[in-house]
């Protein structure tokens, strides 16, 4: 069972948006092959998503054969969380539709609003409970809870091999072992064995999430109740709720930094797998980047938290100097072709 599964070789250049709700984990699967068909794939930490050729991380049948992936998105269900939904089901489609897509298997958009909303005929949804006790404003905090759910209701037919993830350069288990004991204590083993990852993106076997899954959720609602983690972790605190989970019940994770870039950072798609849309990416009249401040030409997904963006958002200017990164590029291009194509999309942002 992976999060969100695309590969390289054959498949195009795939959007994916995670979910969740402040921020919002946003991603894009891309091929090796090129953009398609224009040459173009959130963050809080939300939701899970993983993208990768079951070939290529170790999870081909016997016979050499590729397994399908299932790919699963947690969902706040709202305005913002929900056109990057709707946008990643449209690339998730694309990818599938072209050569080399029968690796990717169903998709499941767990909705964690506890009931349904106008999009379940539109993107394949399980709809899970929220914590009965609430989010403490951290609504992430749903997500573990809602996969609780999911694995224990879910038929999923797919079936993926070893677990394999991100590095995150900010989950640094050995820079926090003091605060991290209180949830990893040292029976269990060396602080070493806390990969630096999150829920996403990863590919794991369902019956590894369902291990780890009850144990997340757990661990999640106890760092978010102690003063010293919520503290040290933040909002990426639930990412350390999976990665301690993950150690607990000894699913290591094979470790790829090729699994995603981030604009505007990564300058080039390459041959990552995904990009990863969470920082603002604005830039002067002169083409340079003006991080944290607004400039004369921009995309940040955080402008569009009460109303979907409109379609046929700008691209970069043609007397902008060439400097604007093919990443950042590609990603705008990947949203217009998206909204373009998506049924209603202009009477949903209207509403």
């Amino acid at each position: 069972m992976a999060a969100a599964p695309c590969g390289r070789g054959a498949l195009p250049l795939v959007l994916v948006a995670i979910a969740a709700a402040l921020l919002t984990y946003n991603a894009l699967l891309s091929s090796r092959s090129g953009l398609l068909p224009l040459a173009s794939s959130s963050s809080f930490p939300t939701a899970t998503a993983a993208a990768a050729s079951s070939r290529r991380f170790g999870a081909a049948g016997s016979a050499g054969r590729p397994r399908p992936f299932h790919t699963a998105v947690t969902a706040s269900g709202s305005v913002y969380n929900t056109w990057q939904c709707r946008v990643m089901y449209h690339w998730f489609k694309e990818a599938r539709r072209a050569p080399g897509g029968g690796e990717m298997g169903g998709f499941t958009r767990i909705l964690h609003s506890g009931k349904p909303d106008e999009f379940v005929d539109e993107i394949p949804t399980f709809v899970a409970d929220p914590l009965a006790e609430g989010d403490q404003g951290y609504i992430v905090l749903n997500r573990p809870w809602a996969f609780v759910q999911w694995i224990q209701k879910a038929y999923i037919k797919e079936e993926d091999g070893r677990a394999a993830a991100f590095p995150f350069f900010y989950i640094e288990p050995e820079k926090n072992e003091k605060v991290l004991r209180k949830f990893f204590p040292e029976d269990k083993g060396p602080i070493t064995k806390i990969d630096p990852i999150g829920n996403s993106p990863v590919i794991i076997e369902k019956g590894s999430l369902a291990r780890i899954a009850p144990t997340w959720m757990n661990i999640s609602i106890a760092m978010k109740k102690d003063p010293d983690a919520d503290k040290a972790f933040g909002w990426v605190l639930e990412m350390y709720g999976y990665a301690v989970a993950s150690a607990i019940h000894g699913v290591g994770n094979i470790l790829h930094k090729d699994f995603m870039i981030q604009p505007p950072w990564d300058l080039e798609v390459g041959d990552a797998f995904i990009i990863h849309y969470t920082y603002g990416c604005d830039y002067d009249k002169e083409g340079k980047l003006t991080y944290a401040k607004i400039g004369a030409w921009r995309f940040d997904k955080r402008q569009y938290t009460e109303k979907p963006p409109p379609r046929n958002l700008p691209l970069p200017p043609d007397g902008l100097p060439n400097r604007i990164p093919q990443s950042v590029v590609t990603l705008v291009k990947m949203v217009n072709e998206a909204t373009a194509s998506i049924p209603n999309w202009d009477s949903y942002a209207a509403g």
